[in-house]
């Protein structure tokens, strides 16, 4: 963790930690938010990459080149380290992918392909090119993107007295690194703080899985959490979900553009749908935790204009 901590700080400082009168008011406890959304590329997923292409570049000094799909975070962390690196990345999306997460990607210098209606067809195409021009595929859960990741967590833990960590974080879940990275720095930290992990009602892969204690693959059908649209679970962080956390709830698109608006109200941050779903799981379980210490990560801030000015609409 030192080592990823290194890598990090090298390129970007802590991200914000606040709580907010007005959301502590709306859940009724007290709220601390991890402001992932203000991170050089809008999202959690930067520390990843950096921690990834460090680990990968002393491991191979001179790979021809990088691939990966994505619905966006990933895949601008990939092309940020990618980019400080020297390497020339190609990211693959679906049809229909975000805008501006797309927009961005190619301002970072990546190749942007479009391939498939989902992330598993994107992600089983970029296998197939990585195959046929012998290109390095940067993985969605890998044991180097979850070090990088778990330094948020860190800095969140960290950040408390011994004894004064919140009782509970929510944890929203797209391919696992998140929840995994947090459940590894509470461990280095040793604190006792529960993890819940929160999916999309419209992409249950992993909260099925975890009930049922196997892999199971579930459609995907939301329209607005697209960090979340996972339709096979990866094998790995599923064994860590499964005895680290310990609960995985669900929010539909609805409370997911609640919480969105309820941040912007209160905080004035523009989240992403994935990057509101921790809050939409705490708002979900608020009289579990009235009254209580709690945390919630927002992850991610990269939500179309347009989608972002329909939910503040309320449409």
């Amino acid at each position: 963790m030192i080592d990823a901590m290194r890598v990090v700080r090298a390129a970007m400082p802590p991200t914000p930690q606040q709580r907010w009168p007005l959301l502590d008011q709306r859940v009724g406890a007290q709220v601390w938010v991890k402001h992932e959304n203000h991170t050089a590329v809008g999202a959690f997923k930067l520390r990843g990459g950096l921690v990834y292409f460090d680990a990968l570049c002393r491991r191979e000094p001179a790979p021809r080149g990088v691939i990966t799909a994505t619905r966006g975070n990933h895949g601008q962390s990939v092309g940020y380290a990618a980019q400080r690196h020297g390497l020339q990345a190609t990211i693959v999306v679906p049809h229909g992918n975000s805008v501006e997460k797309n927009a961005a990607m190619r301002a970072l210098g990546v190749e942007l392909v479009e391939h498939g209606d989902d992330f598993q067809a994107a992600r089983e195409h970029a296998q197939g090119l990585a195959h046929e021009h012998g290109l390095h595929m940067v993985p969605s859960f890998h044991d180097d993107l979850v070090r990088g990741v778990a330094t948020y967590w860190v800095e969140f833990f960290e950040s408390f007295a011994p004894g004064y960590a919140p009782e509970v974080v929510f944890v929203p879940i797209g391919q696992g690194s998140g929840i995994c990275a947090c459940a590894a720095a509470r461990a280095h930290v040793g604190a006792s703080t529960r993890i819940i992990g929160v999916v999309s009602a419209h992409a249950t892969a992993y909260q099925q899985s975890f009930r049922e204690g196997r892999a199971i693959e579930a459609p995907v059908t939301t329209q607005l959490a697209d960090g979340m649209a996972c339709r096979v679970p990866d094998a790995q962080a599923l064994a860590i979900i499964r005895r680290e956390v310990d609960d995985v709830i669900a929010v539909t698109d609805a409370q997911v553009a609640d919480a969105m608006r309820a941040l912007f109200a209160d905080t004035h941050n523009v989240a992403e749908g994935a990057g509101a779903a921790a809050l939409a799981g705490a708002l979900l379980q608020r009289e579990r935790w009235q009254g209580r210490r709690i945390g919630v990560a927002l992850t991610g801030g990269n939500v179309d204009s347009a989608v972002f000015a329909q939910v503040l609409a309320g449409r």
